[in-house]
């Protein structure tokens, strides 16, 4: 099979070789399943670059030397996840790519990995890609480019400087304390600035045209677990044979909700130790008796919700996504690591429950989108009463189901 990029990606990989060659950096935002990681692999190429460092994210990595071995690139390349970037083997890159760049995201302080890879690649020319550079604050933009010397920040030497000039800095209250939101950046300032490192594609572009439609499945929770929940938000401790539902703070209180509604819980034992427990598998029976004609990807959010999937689907499932892809086997994956796959081999994404991120939830549900494909089916399994259809209501806005939010739904 002779494999070749689509006009789009060919368009695209000549902006960023264009924006990398003047500025020595270039950020590709592209909607998922766009094609972004052959456009820049294209870009390599073009930029004439002999040794690339290509940080992503783990379940990514196959994927991307697939493109990359498929496509008859001579350039040399190391592709490493974010987790392992410490013991990179080629320490002189002349091209570095970020994958999935938001991880680099954090602020107000720059995470772990932000130090480790400014320290080691900060003068390299650089590639950042991201469907959702900043799904959730502007703010999240000023890491993500504080890692390459070439940063457009790069005249503010660190995030609080910054600020100064690009958030409107305000006061929240978490618990008893009261400390400072940086969440509220200029949009229209930030945006001036990194426009022109910005190459933009669309599922337009690649020629997608998908509708996704979206099932509301809901489904009676089991008394036993609204009776805990409940009991858990009014008494915010439990005591149980096999141990404790603790729930002192309401962040952590929260969690102990979304694991109830959705059959789990971690206990701890006298001496604080964690056990995690599986109290009932409705949503995996229902799931499985309703979709047993369809070849489906379930998303889950909690670990215990895998052991429930195995134990409920037996060998019908599997997490491996190269097993999903060459048998008739349902997929099971955790939400939050579904960047960068690829699930179009499914007849329709089935959330067996949700986590708190809009981005999270931008990026797994668009999963199943390829060119040729005009309709995706995802189904929402919410429980009822529950906290899912809450989750809903926010993620699918881009927003956080965050601990305000909660509150008011649940306090």
């Amino acid at each position: 099979m002779k494999y070749k990029l689509r006009p789009h990606q060919i368009k695209a990989s000549k902006e960023v070789l264009d924006i990398l060659n003047t500025y020595k950096c270039a950020y590709l935002r592209g909607m998922v399943r766009s094609g972004k990681t052959l456009t820049v692999l294209e870009t390599a190429k073009l930029y004439g670059a002999k040794n690339v460092l290509f940080i992503t994210k783990k379940k990514a990595i196959s994927s991307i030397l697939s493109d990359y071995n498929n496509f008859g690139y001579t350039y040399s390349i190391e592709v490493i996840n974010y987790e392992s970037v410490h013991k990179v083997v080629n320490t002189k890159p002349d091209l570095i790519i970020y994958d999935e760049a938001h991880v680099l995201s954090a602020f107000p302080k720059p995470s772990k990995r932000v130090k480790i890879i400014k320290k080691m690649f900060s003068s390299i020319p650089c590639i950042w890609l991201s469907g959702t550079p900043a799904a959730e604050s502007n703010s999240q933009y000023f890491h993500q480019f504080f890692v390459s010397d070439y940063s457009p920040f790069k005249n503010w030497t660190n995030f609080y400087k910054w600020s100064k000039d690009f958030v409107n800095v305000t006061e929240k209250r978490i618990g008893t304390h009261t400390v400072k939101d940086y969440s509220d950046a200029n949009e229209k300032m930030i945006e001036k600035i990194i426009d022109p490192l910005t190459v933009k594609m669309t599922q337009k572009d690649a020629g997608f045209k998908v509708k996704i439609k979206e099932h509301l499945i809901r489904i009676e929770t089991p008394d036993v677990l609204h009776k805990l929940a409940q009991r858990l938000i009014k008494d915010r401790a439990i005591e149980g044979k096999k141990g404790f539902i603790m729930a002192e703070m309401p962040a952590k209180l929260q969690s102990k909700v979304h694991q109830i509604y959705n059959g789990t819980c971690i206990l701890e034992d006298i001496e604080g130790e964690s056990i995690p427990h599986i109290f009932s598998n409705y949503k995996a029976q229902y799931i499985k008796r309703n979709f047993r004609d369809k070849k489906i990807a379930i998303m889950y959010y909690f670990q215990a919700e895998s052991e429930i999937l195995k134990s409920v689907f037996g060998v019908g499932i599997t997490t491996d996504l190269d097993e999903f892809n060459d048998t008739d086997k349902n997929f099971a994956i955790q939400a939050s690591s579904s960047e960068g796959m690829n699930i179009s081999k499914a007849d329709c994404i089935v959330y067996y429950n949700l986590g708190f991120s809009g981005k999270d939830f931008i990026q797994g549900r668009d999963r199943m989108t390829v060119k040729g494909r005009e309709e995706n089916d995802v189904y929402f399994i919410l429980e009822t009463p529950g906290i899912n259809e809450e989750i809903l209501n926010r993620v699918r806005d881009k927003k956080d189901f965050n601990l305000s939010a909660f509150k008011k739904s649940f306090l």
